[in-house]
C-alpha cells in the first residue's frame, strides 16, 4: 500500500523529538490492564520513541514501521529488548489475527487511512483488547512557543497544525468496532539544549509539507528569532494527549 507521508529525510532529526509523558503511558496500561510480558503492537513506530518506553516497562512489543530510514534507527534503539520490527503499514500490518492485548499509535494515527487502520487494529487485537493513539502537543501559550509560532505564521501564511491536534474520538467511534472512546491528557516538561529543540523541528513533517522548498529557511528563521546558544538549556512544556478504546 502506498505511503502518503515520507519521513526518510527527517529520520535523523526525529531522534531528537521528546518522549511522551510517563504518566500518560502508565495510565494507558492501567486502564487497559496490560502488564509486563503481554504482547502489544506499536504501529507507525518511527524511530522507536514510544516503543522504547513500552519495552522498558517489560511489555512484549512488536513494532510496525513502513519507512526504512526510521525503522533502522528504531531497531538500534530497541536492540536491548529484541523488539521485532515489521516493515508494513497500519492498514495492512501482515500480522496474525487476535494477537495483541494493546495496539498503540505514537503520533502516527493521523498519517494513516484511518478507516482501514481501525479495521486492521480490530483484526489483530485479542478479544477485549485495547487501542490507544497519543500525541505530544506543545503548549502554545508558553512564551517560547508563542515566539516560534509567530515565526511560522509569518514564514508559512495559513499554516495548519493538521489533524494531529483534532479530536480523534469521532474517527475511532465511526469505525463501529470499539466501545466508547476515553480521552485524557498528562503534562510533561522536557528540559533540553536549544539545539536539540531546533533539531526536533527539522523532523516536523507537517511543517515541511506546508513550507515546501522553504522548509530549511523556516527553521533558520526560528533559530534567528530566538537566537540562543546551541547548548543553552530550555524548558518545553507539552501535553501528551491520549484517546483509547476497547475492542467490541
Amino acid at each position: 500500500m502506498q505511503v502518503d507521508w515520507d519521513y526518510t529525510e527527517l529520520a535523523d532529526a526525529y531522534l531528537r523529538r521528546p518522549g511522551y509523558a510517563d504518566a500518560a503511558i502508565d495510565a494507558i496500561l492501567e486502564r487497559s490492564g496490560v502488564r509486563a510480558g503481554l504482547p502489544i503492537c506499536d504501529i507507525g513506530a518511527g524511530t522507536g520513541i514510544l516503543t522504547v518506553a513500552l519495552a522498558r516497562r517489560g511489555l512484549a512489543v512488536t513494532a510496525v514501521e513502513p519507512n526504512q530510514a526510521m525503522a533502522a534507527h528504531g531497531r538500534r534503539q530497541t536492540v536491548e529488548w529484541k523488539v521485532p520490527w515489521i516493515e508494513a503499514v497500519a492498514e495492512a500490518t501482515t500480522l496474525a489475527d487476535s494477537q495483541f492485548n494493546l495496539v498503540t499509535f505514537g503520533s502516527s494515527f493521523n498519517v494513516t487511512r484511518q478507516d482501514l487502520a481501525m479495521r486492521e487494529v480490530s483484526r489483530i487485537l485479542q478479544k477485549n483488547g485495547w487501542m490507544a493513539c497519543l500525541f505530544n502537543h506543545r503548549v502554545l501559550n508558553d512564551p517560547l512557543q508563542q515566539q516560534v509560532q509567530a515565526v511560522i505564521s509569518r514564514e508559512v501564511p495559513g499554516f495548519s497544525h493538521g489533524s494531529r491536534r483534532e479530536d480523534q474520538a469521532p474517527v475511532i467511534a465511526a469505525s463501529g468496532l470499539f466501545h466508547a472512546v476515553e480521552a485524557f491528557d498528562r503534562p510533561v516538561v522536557h528540559r533540553m539544549p536549544w539545539n536539540d529543540y531546533l533539531e526536533a523541528w527539522r523532523s516536523h513533517c507537517t511543517l515541511k509539507r506546508q513550507a515546501g522548498d522553504r522548509f530549511p529557511a523556516v527553521i533558520d528563521a526560528i533559530a534567528a528569532a530566538v537566537n540562543l546558544e546551541p547548548e543553552a538549556r530550555i524548558e518545553v512544556p507539552y501535553q501528551t494527549r491520549v484517546w483509547m478504546a476497547q475492542r467490541l
